[in-house]
């Protein structure tokens, strides 16, 4: 007959009648899974965007690469400084302030490119950019973090995972590279993938947000200084890459798009990073700051969309009256819409 005073068999400290009982392996086996998930999905993710490149005009953007280079200085300069200085203003934690910098280091996703595309921005130099700042962030990403945090990493504040993000960035290279050799043999086949792989963008946010919240559930509990920096952090990058564009002397159109390139981060990409790299105490403190920055993000770009199409409409302009025709500047068509379709909706 068992005594019930005595402890259970898998109890590893006991008082009399006191135990301490083991935790369940649950969240061990579903933050495996996660991490499993993520990068499954993540790689989906990043092939489809290798798919909206068309190589010829990346080439063409390369052998012109002033567009390039300004979009390469908002992306890897503004950007990460930014979130330094944010970081500092707001005396936030070492950690917390390595995954803002991370954030700050990202490249562009396939959203900036659907942004681009609706207020008239030069397709081809968005999507050219987007795959630059992939293939860049396989080296700028970790320069920037041993630049940045040298503060707090010599103090002993906290300790850089670069072989775990170094390892998650190379893995996510390769989907890319694929992706583009399948659009420019497959076109077809490319703009069906593009469009999975912007639903696989979707479903990654959500499952982020829904596993995260049962993993990390303490990581809700947000301190109100990282909602400032998620509200700030998009703003800052929007509005400096659009005045540094201007100052560079790029159209109007092409100003736009580096301001949403610059802007727009790839907070799947992100998410994925955090999640692979640190502990589940860290992560306690800092696996939601992603989806506070696509939240802020993704409103304020729709707050510059609606003013750029009420702007249109209250001038009465067609796309080829906006402001960048008075510099009597002649843009060919771009081949994206005929090649990859993706976010062009379908005519009926």
């Amino acid at each position: 007959m068992n005594d019930p005073n005595s402890c259970v068999d898998n109890a590893t400290v006991c008082s009399g009648a006191s135990c301490v009982v083991p935790d369940s392996n649950f969240n061990n086996t579903l933050s495996v899974v996660l991490s499993v998930v993520l990068t499954i999905l993540l790689a989906l993710v990043m092939f489809s965007m290798g798919c909206n490149v068309e190589i010829k005009k990346f080439l063409g953007h390369i052998k012109r690469p002033w567009g390039i280079c300004v979009g390469f200085l908002c992306q890897f300069g503004i950007m990460p400084l930014a979130g330094f200085i944010l970081s500092v203003a707001f005396d936030i934690l070492p950690i917390q302030a390595v995954v803002v910098l991370i954030m700050g280091c990202c490249p562009g996703g396939t959203s900036s490119n659907i942004l681009a595309y609706w207020v008239d921005g030069d397709m081809d130099l968005s999507v050219s950019m987007t795959t630059c700042s992939t293939l860049l962030a396989l080296g700028m990403m970790p320069l920037c973090l041993l630049i940045y945090t040298k503060m707090w990493v010599d103090s002993g504040s906290i300790v850089i995972p670069y072989d775990n993000i170094g390892t998650s960035l190379v893995a996510l290279v390769v989907p890319v590279s694929i992706g583009m050799f399948v659009n420019h043999k497959w076109p077809q086949k490319a703009k069906i993938i593009l469009k999975i792989g912007s639903i696989a963008g979707a479903i990654l946010i959500v499952l982020i947000a829904v596993v995260g919240g049962i993993l990390y559930q303490s990581a809700w509990i947000i301190a109100p200084k990282l909602w400032i920096i998620g509200t700030i952090f998009p703003v800052a990058g929007y509005s400096l890459g659009f005045v540094l564009a201007r100052i560079a002397g790029l159209s109007w159109h092409r100003c736009r798009t580096v301001a949403f390139e610059t802007g727009m981060q790839n907070t799947q990409l992100c998410s994925t990073i955090v999640q692979l790299s640190f502990t589940p105490e860290e992560l306690n403190v800092v696996f939601t700051f992603p989806l506070i920055y696509s939240i802020f993000q993704i409103a304020f770009a729709a707050i510059f969309v609606g003013f750029y199409v009420a702007y249109k409409k209250y001038h009465g302009k067609n796309k080829a009256e906006i402001p960048e025709s008075k510099e009597n500047e002649t843009e060919p068509e771009s081949s994206f819409y005929k090649i990859n379709g993706g976010f062009k909706p379908d005519e009926k």
